[in-house]
């Protein structure tokens, strides 16, 4: 062992002194008394060096001769009293914070626990220490070597804007796939088949939210069940890859399938973001596995209770990370740089991201960690979505994260959800929400984008099970029905969940025609819109809303429902809304609506209507209602083009009815609109064959039960 350097953390394979090639290790364990890096053979054997030297609390080593593919971990010596937080256990292998590869799974025997799992008294069971060696039971951190060239990849760098969300798992997504080699399924590479990302482009997304790709764990609750974490919020290795996505192996092989998936992503113009899962880890609560930081320095990496045998927990995941500590901290922006440097990735959305606002215990806005991020300048260049909340106390914080972020907008979906089931008590919420949020938003400088819309997501019901349950079905998940939110705002239209043979087929026409309902209002609403893989096509998974342990077909996107016409149909309309969406800049606002014309001449940016055809008033706002009007001005719209030119668009009426019963609806009028021409009529199965009918201003029409009508004024 050489002296070697404290910087950078982590194993990191270069020409040493004299030209030397090895591996320079360097770990940070503020309590350690001594660390021993540990190297693993093929067969298994194990041998140990002790690293020498201290700096700045890092212990660090240049092993000359280690190159890229030598498994590793650590053992950290250190004083075991759990009673005052410390739990360092040297029998214990340890996987490197920084590790960017890992080769092996987690399985969790008895052995990988830093105390007596099984111990009789299970109330003190976690302060009695477990000499077994971990080592053959973990898996192995692997050093990698840095030898790709990105020269070739250009970024696409979508203006937020412009941006639409695709939320995906990698696996999922892939599985069933027919386009996709079978051997390449659920894995990084068979994201980036043709296939994969010709669905992709031809949907026309801008950009993946990948599912959580940072190596994780599996619970131990599921693999005494016979289930795996599918998800993926069980994250154990910041640095690498998750393993089991890898077609080529995992000695090192998925860092650079990773990279190439990017690349390949980025060829057809889709940025990358990636969900991760910095609030907790997979140590889980005082009686989890010792698996990394809590055997490195239990005290320093996670928040304790003043018991400080107990873990302070906001993530309902047993543990939380300490964001608001300077080595913490360190470790997180190492991460997102290496993902953004390295790796290629264009932003993230945070997991709970309120856990890390988080300063002593309350969410501070002026956190340790939003300065951070704010202030850094890789960081502060790419796309940050925070879901705004965490389960602590105060910690929902929609609306509150500051400039430079956006947020997951759950008013936004419970606010559409209820306009569609007829549970609105009336139409102010909903205003707010189509029209980008202002009441959440419009504050600091941040602009209508700051709004990620969405109607589903990963959590809870898919949009087909949306109208299609009222009641979760998570029996599979075999915890009694104990999981899962049972505030769904869902309506099953008459028929819990799928219709028997001889049913009814209104039930099934009445579900499509709410489908493209919802679609067609997330598409159209100010913002930036979340589609969830497999909606645009009815992707169901049975009415569990919480498929999180569903590594199988309940939670894999079924392709062979584009062999339904019905299914076809509704992949067309996305389609079709999404290019709609994207050739007009007055439903991809840059600016909040102001309620005023832009010019001497204009209109009001904004209006909306009642079916009498007169402009709501504030009575109107407070009556009950499920019919509302929405008039953009193409010919009012704020900001200038790269040129310096005005931006001008068409303008757009779209009318919203979720009552029971065909509506007469008057169309305003000059100088609103001399004429309307029908773009799309969501009360039709086959948008293509709706007739492209025209209007004129201050003349009735009929708006169907339950639909949505938009109108282009061309007069």
């Amino acid at each position: 062992m050489w002296p070697g350097s404290s910087h950078p953390l982590g194993a990191r394979f270069h020409q040493g002194p004299d030209g030397t090639a090895g591996t320079n290790f360097a770990l940070w364990a503020q309590g350690a008394e001594a660390v021993e890096v540990c190297l693993f053979a093929e067969d298994g054997s194990e041998s140990r060096c002790t690293l020498t030297e201290l700096t700045h609390e890092i212990w660090h080593g240049f092993l000359p001769g280690v190159r890229p593919g030598q498994r590793y971990g650590f053992r950290v010596h250190g004083r075991w009293d759990p009673w005052t937080g410390a739990r360092h256990n040297p029998a214990k292998l340890l996987l490197d914070p920084y590790a960017r590869a890992v080769d092996g799974d987690f399985l969790l025997p008895p052995e990988v626990y830093g105390h007596v799992r099984d111990w009789p008294q299970q109330y003190i069971a976690d302060t009695v220490r477990d000499d077994r060696d971990s080592a053959p039971h973990v898996p192995k951190g692997v050093v990698v070597h840095d030898d790709d060239d990105w020269a070739d990849d250009v970024r696409p760098k979508t203006p937020w804007a412009d941006s639409v969300i695709y939320e995906l798992h990698v696996r999922g997504f892939t599985m069933r796939h027919p386009g996709i080699p079978e051997h390449l399924r659920g894995t990084y590479a068979g994201l980036a088949h043709p296939a994969a990302i010709e669905h992709l482009t031809g949907l026309g997304v801008t950009a993946v939210e990948l599912l959580p790709v940072h190596q994780f764990a599996h619970e131990d609750h599921l693999l005494r069940r016979g289930l795996r974490n599918y998800w993926g919020y069980n994250s154990i290795g910041y640095f690498a890859p998750h393993a089991a996505y890898s077609s080529s192996g995992t000695a090192g092989q998925q860092v650079g399938e990773f990279k190439r998936m990017v690349k390949a992503l980025h060829a057809a113009g889709i940025e990358v973001i990636l969900d991760v899962v910095y609030n907790h880890t997979a140590e889980a609560g005082e009686l989890g596995p010792t698996l990394s930081l809590r055997g490195i320095d239990n005290r320093a990496y996670y928040r304790l209770q003043s018991d400080q045998r107990r873990y302070a927990d906001y993530t309902g995941c047993g543990n939380t990370l300490h964001a608001g500590r300077p080595h913490v901290l360190r470790l997180i922006t190492d991460s997102l740089r290496y993902w953004v440097t390295e790796m290629g990735v264009d932003g993230f959305r945070f997991d709970l991201a309120a856990a890390l606002a988080r300063s002593m215990h309350d969410v501070d806005m002026l956190s340790p960690f939003l300065a951070v991020i704010a202030q850094d300048p890789v960081l502060r260049r790419v796309k940050l979505i925070a879901e705004p909340w965490d389960v602590g106390s105060g910690g929902y914080q929609v609306g509150a994260f500051p400039p430079l972020w956006t947020e997951w907008n759950d008013r936004y979906r419970d606010a559409v959800r209820d306009f569609w089931r007829g549970a609105l008590p009336d139409v102010r919420d909903l205003g707010y929400r189509l029209s980008g949020s202002s009441d959440l938003y419009a504050w600091g400088g941040r602009r209508p984008y700051a709004s990620v819309n969405f109607i589903t997501a990963h959590d809870g019901f898919t949009l087909r099970d949306l109208v299609s349950y009222e009641s979760k079905h998570n029996e599979e998940n075999g915890e009694a029905g104990r999981d899962g939110t049972n505030d769904n705002r869902s309506w099953n239209c008459g028929v819990e969940g799928e219709p028997a043979e001889g049913t009814d087929p209104r039930v099934a026409a009445l579900r499509r025609r709410q489908l493209r309902n919802l679609l067609t209002t997330l598409l159209l609403s100010t913002g930036v819109p979340m589609l969830v893989a497999g909606d645009e096509f009815g992707r169901t998974q049975g009415g569990n809303n919480n498929a999180y342990c569903q590594d199988n077909e309940t939670s894999w996107v079924d392709w062979s429902l584009l062999e339904d016409p019905s299914w076809q149909a509704l992949l067309a309309l996305a389609r079709r809304l999404l290019a709609l969406r994207r050739a007009h800049p007055v439903l991809r606002r840059r600016a909040f609506f102001s309620g005023r014309s832009q010019g001497a001449d204009g209109l009001r940016d904004l209006a909306w209507f009642t079916p009498a055809g007169a402009e709501m008033t504030e009575r109107d706002w407070y009556a009950p209602a499920g019919s509302v009007g929405l008039y953009l001005s193409g010919q009012d719209i704020p900001g200038r083009d790269e040129r310096g030119r005005q931006v001008t668009d068409d303008s757009f009426l779209a009318l919203l009815h979720a009552g029971d019963r065909p509506v007469a609806w008057v169309l305003p009028g000059a100088p609103w609109g001399r004429a309307y021409e029908l773009v799309l009529d969501t009360s039709r199965e086959d948008q293509a064959a709706a007739p492209a009918t025209v209007h004129r201003g201050g003349e009735g029409l009929t708006v169907p039960a339950r639909a949505v009508l938009l109108l282009k004024v061309v007069g």
